[in-house]
């Protein structure tokens, strides 16, 4: 069987680098075809978003694999939302609008939908789900809100597949009080004054990391040296680029602050006590302050991973 897989991919992100890792390694025998925002070799870029994309990249290729794929998997994360931007949603309606046009099935799997600030936004996001074979989604916001469109398609409940693989990682513990920070690029004034404070109530910190998870972003190289400036003690820039990096950053910590999804998955895969800041109420940060006060959070939310595991691939081999 082969597959096009399209996500936020090849824009230097860990977490959707990661999730690209477990589509690939996890379903060994689908034959993918990796659709990415900077296409490494095997892959074809993504559907042309602006007249320079149109005219400089090979987006023909990329409709020749879509047209005969078995299927296209929107593979994990918060695609489907305009919280950032609404073009995000015109992206992936593109490549969804696409594969209907040749009658491919659209598969959205491991879904973050919504939240929405925009009627534009929510409509394309309806409009995608109305038309997909498969919807899963990966927290419980985003259940209620497809729920209540009203589908025909059977709505999966699951989890981010990549705390799996973050719980397979091997991590190292040490008793040195490191206080991790992961902003984003866009982190506000409140990161920096809730950074303070942590230091304040934490007076045995003796060391301060601030991990970049989009490192080589601009925007989120300022964000960390602005952090840097404002804070009491010295602290340390650790650009991380790998699962690997993270877990171990992580499970080292004595704390960890984080606006990063995946940053507070990899806290919780690791047992360090965090402090999470949504950037919106009832995005995909809010739920994970929920299961760190969960009993056996790990042992439900590995369950819920291989439900949608399990659900995706027996929709694939129907469909």
């Amino acid at each position: 069987m082969r597959f096009v897989l399209v996500g936020n991919y090849g824009v230097a992100n860990l977490g959707d680098e990661a999730l690209k890792e477990y589509f690939l390694t996890s379903f060994p025998d689908i034959d993918w075809v990796v659709l990415s925002a900077h296409p490494k070799k095997g892959e074809l870029p993504r559907l042309p978003a602006g007249i320079r994309s149109l005219f400089f990249t090979p987006w023909w290729k990329t409709v020749r694999a879509i047209a005969g794929a078995d299927g296209l998997v929107f593979g994990g994360g918060s695609l489907f939302t305009d919280i950032e931007s609404v073009v995000a949603c015109v992206i992936w309606s593109l490549h969804a609008a696409t594969a209907l046009f040749f009658r491919t099935p659209v598969f959205l799997a491991f879904q973050g939908m919504g939240p929405y600030k925009t009627r534009m936004g929510e409509w394309l996001s309806r409009w995608t789900a109305r038309r997909a074979v498969f919807i899963s989604v990966r927290d419980l916001e985003s259940f209620q809100r497809v729920e209540s469109w009203k589908l025909s398609t059977k709505l999966v409940q699951t989890f981010d597949p990549v705390f799996s693989l973050m719980v397979e990682k091997k991590y190292s513990r040490n008793t040195k009080k490191l206080f991790t920070i992961i902003p984003r690029h866009n982190s506000s004034e409140l990161l920096q004054k809730t950074a303070l404070e942590c230091i304040k109530k934490h007076p045995e910190i003796d060391t301060v990391n601030v991990l970049l998870m989009q490192p080589d972003s601009s925007p989120e190289q300022a964000t960390a040296q602005s952090l840097q400036t404002s804070l009491t003690m010295p602290s340390t820039v650790v650009p991380v680029r790998t699962l690997d990096d993270l877990m171990h950053a992580v499970g080292g910590s004595s704390l960890v602050l984080t606006q990063r999804f995946h940053g507070a998955l990899a806290a919780l895969a690791a047992g360090t006590p965090q402090i999470v800041l949504p950037q919106e109420p009832g995005d995909k940060l809010s739920q994970v302050q929920k299961y760190t006060e969960m009993p056996d959070a790990t042992a439900a939310l590995l369950s819920q991973v291989k439900n949608g595991h399990d659900a995706l691939a027996a929709a694939m081999r129907l469909h």
